[in-house]
């Protein structure tokens, strides 16, 4: 009696992990935030005891990795062209083959093909293609759509195109 519970609680415990690690795969997944870099989008630092002890966690979404569909200020998650290993939350600031200048410098950049310009909201402590240049679309992981949280956070994310930004 107690090998057959055991059997079938397992069945059950490795079908709902296939399932799981399947949609987290394909469809969405749910993950943290760490820093500051895209404050006060993420993590802002109200006072609050909970908001600053917190990360705040982000759905996913990857049906957009099919046709790489993108808008200006859509955040995304992507991984480091620098470390493979790591993995950077960041808005999309320009699209591939747009001409943009940035406040930060007087450079005019034509964005290549199958690449995007990514930045952080705030710019003080942020890695992002002013660090690194476009970043190919291959890299892009999913884009991010709603805040699940700590609870006073969640929330849609606004696909707010980055500000100081000229377009040619």
């Amino acid at each position: 009696m107690a090998t057959s519970f055991l059997w079938n609680y397992t069945k059950k415990f490795v079908t709902a992990s296939i399932i799981t690690v399947t949609v987290s795969d394909r469809y969405v997944t749910v993950i943290p935030v760490r820093g500051d870099s895209m404050s006060p989008t993420f993590n802002p630092k109200s006072g609050s005891l909970m908001e600053d002890v917190f990360d705040d966690y982000v759905l996913v979404e990857k049906f957009c990795l099919g046709k790489y569909k993108f808008s200006h200020g859509d955040v995304v998650v992507f991984r480091s062209p620098l470390n493979h290993k790591e993995t950077h939350i960041k808005r999309i600031a320009a699209l591939p083959g747009e001409w943009f200048s940035t406040y930060h410098n007087s450079d005019v950049v034509q964005i290549p093909l199958g690449h995007c310009w990514v930045e952080g909201d705030n710019t003080a402590s942020s890695m992002d293609s002013k660090s690194f240049g476009p970043i190919p679309l291959g890299l892009i992981r999913g884009r991010v759509t709603h805040v699940v949280w700590p609870p006073p956070r969640i929330g849609a994310v606004k696909s707010i195109p980055p500000q100081g930004l000229a377009f040619f």
